[in-house]
């Protein structure tokens, strides 16, 4: 194989949020996706909510912050939410999307989620990125139905397993509230389990009679606030199931963490789920508790994550509200990335037999041609090889999958045209499916689908890789990952047809619960501990730790097997959750060998791809 100077292969390790507006810049460093929240390369950071739009994160946190000290002081005026016209609610817009009504991988019998989103004041647009990244994660237990909290109609909570409140919006002075009094008042009847996170709480104790609440609830929503003497502090860490995950914000985009106001002795106990450490000061406090049926959530947790971020448990909590018998199992899995017509046998051949005597099933990512259309790597000879002419390489594929590999398809030609997309224009080195650039700062940014993307056009490249594998005496791939994780909406739900199942951090763009047009513009990334039915209605198989990358790489330091092990304890909290990075097998194994060896010390057992589906 060539000697390739380090690329980043994007891969949105810390990605779940990504976001928004236009642009996104990431950076982390091996197979990408993006989020802005971005992620971004392959290595580990933090990433915005919002894609390349970090302005508004900002602002939002200091609307956020605003609202929060003027109703502390009681200058914050909150409109009621006006009562819904009965010929209107049923035809609402969005008024019952239900994007992944197919039964999960993991579902059980009858278990489903509702999940209620904001949409209202100028950055409405957040509710259903966050609505869309709590949808995919209840995929893994059951079917899910998502509309915007407006749309809520008396009684739908019961028809439920289990209700998920996102509170983006902070409503109040030229906001009015726009969550029916209905809803406030189901929650406080019902006995099924409702996940509340964020803002608006207050709003429900308001509603409903803060005594009434106390006493079901044992606190008070409208003396807690995300700030205390003044800010909302130094929060850099969640203490939960004994591990300690991260929480890192930029300077000022961090809106805060509520702090509940406990009632005490004669109220209901609130049981501390997960608790929030002060960086600074030492001061703890709860991030999460529940009492009754309400679990509430100090934050939303989508901005700004990594793959030992405190979202974790939020992705833990959703058991107790829609599998609460759940046994704990961690699992593990491993496979060998970007490999192409270009590899070298030899080395292919190398990590087969290490995987095998160690009993390990893996999976091996292939790319069925190989182009270097300016000649970056043969002295400025174009060059594009097919499987069909890389004998050799053909023949180690096969020895690999004698020896306990899965055939995975990892695009066609993973890099788009012969123009740099954003690095050398060379098969695995760049994106297929989505424009990028690399900005002055050295920070990869997510452009957009090339202008000719298309359902027809994606097709059409999948259709083509697929012979190629055929031409060259392969089995057909059942397990499908994007290059460098991103594509379009339509791209994604192309993905999805071909193939059993896709094993990848996807991007998620806004439109998509409303069933109308998708905004390519505005997106969240995001990556999962277990399988989920995504809101494209595909299974996606967990990539969650990230990747082996020795070098730093825009912006994003080394990520050597200690990272990958730390990531992988982390995740034990998770209690069926799953352990999964990836590895360029032209690295030596030793790496590879240190990273098993370690996940394996936590406890986790290594399966195969589709073993993850169950």
């Amino acid at each position: 194989m060539r000697g390739r100077a380090p690329v980043s292969h994007v891969s949105l390790s810390l990605t779940v949020i990504a976001a928004l507006l236009g642009g996104v810049g990431l950076s982390t460093g091996a197979e990408a996706s993006p989020g802005p929240a971005v992620s971004s390369p392959g290595t580990s950071g933090f990433q915005s909510g919002f894609d390349g739009a970090s302005e508004d994160l900002t602002a939002w946190s200091a609307e956020q912050r605003r609202n929060d000290r003027e109703r502390r002081a009681h200058r914050l005026a909150v409109t009621p939410a006006a009562a819904p016209k009965a010929a209107a609610a049923s035809n609402a817009p969005n008024a019952a999307a239900v994007p992944n009504a197919t039964a999960a991988p993991n579902a059980t019998a009858g278990t489903s989620a509702l999940v209620l989103y904001d949409t209202t004041g100028p950055y409405g647009y957040l509710g259903e990125l966050y609505a869309m990244a709590v949808a995919n994660l209840a995929g893994h237990f059951g079917t899910v139905s998502a509309k915007p909290v407006s749309a809520y109609t008396p009684g739908l909570v019961e028809q439920y397993s289990a209700t998920v409140y996102v509170g983006s919006t902070y409503y109040g002075g030229a906001i009015p509230d726009a969550v029916p009094a209905s809803f406030y008042q189901d929650v406080m009847a019902t006995a099924k389990p409702v996940d509340w996170i964020g803002d608006n709480i207050w709003n429900m104790a308001n509603a409903v009679g803060i005594e009434n609440f106390k006493t079901k609830y044992g606190w008070d929503p409208t003396n807690s606030y995300f700030s205390t003497n003044g800010g909302v502090g130094n929060i850099n860490q969640v203490v939960y199931q004994g591990q300690t995950l991260t929480r890192k914000f930029p300077a000022g985009q961090d809106g805060g963490v509520l702090h509940p106001a406990l009632s005490g002795a004669g109220y209901p106990q609130v049981t501390q789920l997960a608790q929030a450490v002060d960086g600074t000061t030492g001061a703890t406090s709860p991030w999460a508790f529940r009492s009754a049926n309400l679990t509430y959530v100090g934050e939303i947790p989508f901005a700004y994550v990594s793959e030992q971020d405190r979202v974790i448990v939020f992705e833990d909590l959703l058991f107790d509200a829609l599998a609460p018998a759940t046994p704990a199992r961690h699992r593990a899995f491993v496979r060998l990335e970007d490999i192409s017509p270009d590899a070298d046998p030899a080395q292919l051949r190398a990590m087969a037999d290490y995987l095998a005597s160690q009993h390990i099933p893996y999976g091996i990512n292939v790319i069925p041609v190989y182009t270097d259309p300016k000649g970056v790597y043969d002295n400025g000879i174009p060059q594009t090889v097919t499987l069909a002419q890389a004998p050799d390489v053909v023949a180690a594929l096969q020895y690999m999958l004698q020896h306990g590999a899965v055939l995975m398809n990892h695009g066609y030609t993973h890099q788009y045209g012969n123009v740099a997309n954003p690095y050398t224009g060379v098969t695995g080195d760049d994106f297929e499916f989505f424009r990028a650039h690399i900005d002055a700062a050295n920070n990869v940014v997510y452009d957009a689908p090339p202008a000719e993307d298309s359902a027809a056009w994606a097709q059409a490249r999948v259709s083509a890789g697929l012979a190629q594998f055929a031409l060259a005496g392969l089995p057909r791939p059942a397990l499908w990952t994007t290059p460098h994780y991103a594509a379009s909406a339509a791209d994604y739900r192309v993905f999805g047809q071909n193939f059993t199942a896709r094993l990848e951090r996807p991007l998620y763009f806004a439109g998509t619960l409303g069933g109308g047009p998708v905004n390519a513009a505005r997106y969240i990334g995001q990556f999962f501990p277990y399988s989920v039915k995504d809101v494209y209605g595909t299974t996606v198989l967990p990539e969650n730790i990230g990747n082996y990358e020795p070098v730093p790489i825009n912006n994003h330091p080394a990520r050597l097997p200690a990272d990958l092990i730390a990531s992988a304890k982390a995740n034990l909290a998770v209690r069926d959750g799953v352990a999964s990075f990836f590895y360029h097998p032209y690295y030596d194994v030793a790496p590879l060998q240190q990273t098993i060896d370690g996940i394996r010390a936590l406890g986790y057992t290594f399966v195969g791809p589709m073993d993850l589906a169950n």
